[in-house]
């Protein structure tokens, strides 16, 4: 039984040592670490802000005379005859009705461009992870997640920040 098994596994480690000779150069990529400490997020931030600041600031503006609004109610409610009570619960849900539609719009607004701005920043991520993965000669780049354990000088993701720093 023992020599069935010693055979068994010679014959395993026989058949393996061709593929060890032909073993991958295998990188990982840490994405988020990489997107977290890219130099273009700042900008692209700074763009978002310029381009939806006017929509920000309006939607601010409303959620701030809602608020005061809420506020009077609480406080002058006694004092208020039921008309002035009316119009004013009136105004309030006039003022938060168009808080709701302004401010959905702006979120998906917001998102899409974000997005926009996000794919293109992942195809400059792409080019630069292919041009580091070809000067290091790696046949393989993976994604750190999909990892259980890697060795530090198998990943990739600094060199990846320091090219896309250069603007390459």
């Amino acid at each position: 039984m023992n020599k069935m098994v010693n055979r068994a596994l010679m014959t395993l480690i026989m058949l393996g040592a061709p593929l060890m000779a032909h073993a991958e150069k295998i990188a990982v990529v840490d994405m988020a670490a990489v997107f977290e400490q890219l130099p273009q997020r700042e900008q692209i931030s700074k763009q978002l802000e310029s381009e939806f600041g006017d929509r920000m600031a309006s939607v601010k503006k409303l959620q701030e005379e809602l608020r005061t609004m809420a506020e009077k109610n609480q406080r002058d409610a006694a004092l208020m005859s039921e008309a002035q009570k009316i119009e004013l619960q009136r105004n309030m849900a006039s003022k938060k009705s168009e808080l709701q539609l302004k401010g959905k719009a702006l979120d998906e607004d917001l998102r899409r461009r974000q997005g926009e701005e996000q794919n293109k920043l992942l195809a400059q991520v792409q080019k630069v992870i292919s041009s580091v993965a070809k000067k290091g000669k790696y046949e393989i780049v993976l994604q750190r997640g999909a990892t259980m354990y890697v060795k530090p000088d198998a990943d990739i993701s600094k060199q990846v920040v320091e090219a896309l720093s250069k603007g390459n």
